[in-house]
């Protein structure tokens, strides 16, 4: 297995919803930064590989479990590990934990490199992953199938704005899940906290274009997709688990 990090975090006001708890999104962003701060300290950061090889991590799969979400004010841990990788993919995991030291979310992310100026996936270079201790595998591990959204799925547009976009240059990956959300009934969100979500991002949207946040509902599973008119950008899979002290209204 590999080398492993963790930073302790203080969930902020600004970051949390309407039911106290941290938003989602910015979690994710935050595990992100943990990751970065890990490379920071083995001297392998983004710009020292922009540089040197002209390659961007970029993230293509992320499925999470969810006990429970963090609440505001609450003092979580946030650790991670690069665990495998092989020809095209890098795996690394994410465990949040609560203030009483309990493991209350588990992420399991896939990562690829990608040439800068190209956009496309480069195999993975043995130089840059060897600090992180990981293991080089031969299997490919997969994420769930995603069908495609039917004629009944509603959807809500959004236009893509400066402030979606990360140093890259492209939508920050957090923005989808965010705009996944947005387009759910604000009653739901506020009875319901997510138990397993599943993520994959297919292509990069870039600022100006439009975008439709589409979903589908069956009872406690939602189905998204986030499209342009350059076709289908993610696509996700949501299980939801009624709040405590709410009372089911399905």
């Amino acid at each position: 297995m590999g080398k492993r990090f963790k930073v302790n975090y203080r969930i902020p006001f600004y970051e949390s919803d309407i039911n106290h708890q941290i938003k989602l999104p910015h979690l994710l962003s935050f595990a992100l930064q943990v990751s970065g701060l890990q490379s920071e300290e083995l001297g392998n950061t983004d710009e020292f590989i922009l540089e040197k090889y002209n390659l961007v991590w970029v993230i293509t799969d992320y499925e999470l479990e969810i006990e429970r979400l963090p609440n505001y004010a609450e003092t979580i841990e946030v650790e991670t590990e690069a665990i495998a990788y092989n020809k095209l993919f890098c795996y690394r995991k994410f465990f949040i934990y609560g203030q009483d030291g309990q493991k209350i979310i588990d992420i399991s992310s896939t990562f690829v490199l990608m040439d800068y100026d190209s956009r496309k996936v480069v195999s993975v270079k043995e130089a840059i992953v060897e600090p992180y201790g990981s293991e080089k595998i031969k299997k490919i591990i997969r994420g769930p199938k995603y069908d495609s959204l039917d004629d009944s799925a509603e959807q809500v547009l959004f236009h893509v704005r400066y402030l979606d976009l990360d140093m890259n240059g492209h939508v920050n990956n957090s923005k989808y899940l965010e705009w996944m959300y947005e387009a759910m009934d604000l009653d739901f969100l506020k009875q319901h906290i997510p138990k397993k979500i599943q993520l994959k991002y297919l292509k990069e949207i870039h600022y100006g274009k439009d975008i439709l946040s589409l979903i589908q509902r069956d009872g406690l599973s939602t189905k998204h997709e986030i499209r342009s008119d350059q076709g289908l950008h993610a696509q996700a899979l949501i299980e939801w688990r009624l709040k405590e002290g709410d009372q089911d209204d399905l």
